[in-house]
């Protein structure tokens, strides 16, 4: 889905864990869930992720629900959510809440917000309006950072390619193992210029960090979009087998979970049917090597 939203520059990541209070325990789950193992197993650690374009919190019939977001995120039994099109005090289309933030306290997860767009208040002492990514964790986050990647705003009439944020980066530990999960959301033109630019950016930044990494996004393009090809020499794609846009009757892939060859390996992936979005979300049930 588009980028539709005004821009401005943040350097860091905003740690919305730290909002939170004390470290919250996960959520209780239905027993029609899909379950991760709970311990380890001789083939590696068990971790459940996913990602979610959540569509600023409206369904596929453009209703603002997060009470039925939520539901939907709840029943993935996910231990990692990535999510793009996030609100943060944004505007009346989600009721200017803090929707990262909502989300956790309702999930009982901890959350890091990267803003792409950040505001100053349309009152003076409100809190900044924003629009991001974000990632969920039943883990505890224990670092993160808003990297930036080329973009072409939305806002300047006259746009040119240049360094903005929005392209998180969190460091979860896994019984023990420093996992990296990066969450992302490219650029949606049907020129892929911009999009190779990214791709190339988010290579470089990976390839800065060691250890199992797991990439979850809305790349705005199909697996084998040429533009994307570069990511598969590292990473490994997550195919859950099935198109997750437009959420109903959906027909392509642009939503990822993409993992490090070395160190990960995927036992399966899935979409699961629903409106809640506009897009569908992607599951997938890793194992991590030490």
């Amino acid at each position: 889905m588009s980028l539709r939203h005004p821009a401005s520059r943040v350097p860091q990541l905003l740690l919305a864990a730290s909002l939170l209070g004390t470290l919250l325990a996960p959520p209780a789950v239905a027993a029609s869930a899909h379950r991760s193992p709970a311990g380890g197993s001789p083939g590696g650690l068990p971790l459940r992720v996913a990602t979610y374009n959540i569509h600023a919190g409206a369904g596929m019939d453009g209703v603002f629900d997060l009470d039925r977001q939520t539901a939907e995120l709840r029943e993935l039994n996910a231990d990692v959510i990535g999510l793009q099109e996030v609100d943060r005090h944004w505007g009346s289309r989600s009721e200017w809440r803090d929707l990262a933030g909502e989300l956790a306290r309702r999930l009982r997860m901890h959350v890091s917000f990267a803003p792409i767009y950040s505001l100053d208040p349309a009152q003076p002492g409100g809190p900044r309006a924003e629009y991001g990514v974000a990632v969920l964790s039943r883990h505890r986050i224990v670092g993160a950072e808003n990297h930036e990647i080329t973009r072409l705003s939305t806002q300047d009439p006259n746009p040119v390619p240049a360094p903005a944020p929005g392209f998180g980066e969190v460091v979860v530990r896994v019984r023990g193992l420093p996992v990296h999960v990066y969450v992302t959301h490219l650029d949606y033109r049907p020129d892929p210029a911009v999009r190779v630019a990214q791709v190339a950016d988010t290579r470089r930044i990976m390839a800065e960090d060691r250890g199992p990494k797991i990439l979850l996004g809305d790349f705005n393009a199909e697996p084998d979009a040429p533009e994307l090809a570069p990511l598969w020499r590292e990473l490994a794609d997550a195919d859950p087998g099935a198109p997750t846009f437009p959420a109903r009757n959906p027909v392509k892939r642009i939503d990822f979970v993409a993992v490090s060859k070395e160190r990960t390996a995927v036992r399966r992936a899935w979409v699961p049917d629903s409106l809640a979005s506009d897009h569908r979300a992607v599951v997938a049930d890793l194992l991590l090597r030490r």
